[in-house]
């Protein structure tokens, strides 16, 4: 089996040390005093060369060595599928699928997963593919991906100016007007969010449900869900801002990015992506396929 090694040299004029404290912390796979001392066990930490122990004391000039095996790195890699809808050589739009965050610290993330899934731009200033910016854990639908440090700097400039629009649909409850403009403030901001019902159908348990087009006009965290829930007309299967039993549960949230439009950074070219709607849309509404 082959191993890897981790190679660490210990500072001269060290106040002498066992092991067993000195060791932990000092290499990426080893984080705590009790994963060092199995290691230790493991005869998979040397020192100097010769295999060492608990009470293998450090005085300052020596060569540790970890070594680990190799498959253990294979196993930890995230495989994750994911729906590229557009790539060229500075960009990428995905369809991103529920239940999974765009980044975090979390070792299931889009962004973990784009490396995988993605071309690598053959660009100077060529980077990992990093989202450009953020969908809820809960919600589908696209999202735009920078491959080069320019383009990452010029897409954020396209938000900041209000230069990409992003379209989005929901399923909502509750009697709607056709359409208008929620002006709320979210944590003490602006936040400006415009809707278009594009059909309606009676529920038994929720009265109606609508289809709803929905554009933000900020972009403040939780927006949409926060801006309907205020109106009375709550996202269908949202787990955190929902009327007393009319929480749907089990079947996600019902909030997709379908579209996005907005001018290439690099070519001029105007890019206009529009995907399909989840399933679970189309099992409610008879027209949405129409669309």
């Amino acid at each position: 089996m082959m191993q890897i090694k981790e190679t660490h040299i210990v500072p001269e004029g060290i106040s002498p040390l066992r092991l067993q404290e000195y060791g932990a912390g000092v290499f990426q796979r080893i984080s705590t005093k009790s994963a060092l001392k199995k290691a230790i066990k493991k005869e998979l930490v040397l020192v100097d060369g010769v295999v060492a122990s608990t009470a293998t004391m450090i005085i300052g000039g020596e060569i540790i060595i970890y070594k680990h095996p190799s498959e253990n790195k294979v196993k930890t890699r995230l495989v994750l599928k994911l729906d590229v809808v557009f790539e060229d050589e500075y960009l990428a739009i995905i369809n991103k699928p529920a239940g999974i965050l765009v980044s975090g610290n979390g070792f299931k993330t889009v962004a973990n997963a784009l490396p995988q899934n993605l071309q690598k731009s053959p660009a100077d200033d060529a980077v990992s593919p990093q989202p450009v910016h953020r969908l809820d854990y809960a919600t589908t639908g696209l999202l735009l991906v920078g491959k080069t440090n320019s383009v990452i700097t010029k897409l954020n400039q396209l938000f900041e100016n209000k230069n990409i629009k992003k379209e989005y649909f929901a399923v909502t409850i509750g009697k709607m007007k056709n359409n208008g403009t929620i002006d709320y403030e979210i944590d003490d901001k602006p936040a400006k969010s415009s809707f278009e019902v594009i059909e309606t159908v009676v529920s038994k348990r929720f009265s109606y449900l609508n289809l709803v087009r929905l554009s933000p006009h900020t972009g403040r965290r939780h927006q949409l869900r926060k801006h309907l829930f205020a109106i009375g007309n709550p996202i269908l299967g949202d787990a955190t801002y929902f009327l007393d039993g009319l929480q749907l549960k089990g079947k996600g949230l019902y909030l997709h990015a379908r579209s996005l439009c907005f001018q290439h950074p690099m070519t001029d070219e105007e890019i206009h992506i529009k995907t399909e709607f989840p399933k679970k849309f189309i099992k409610l509404f008879t027209e949405s396929n129409k669309l």
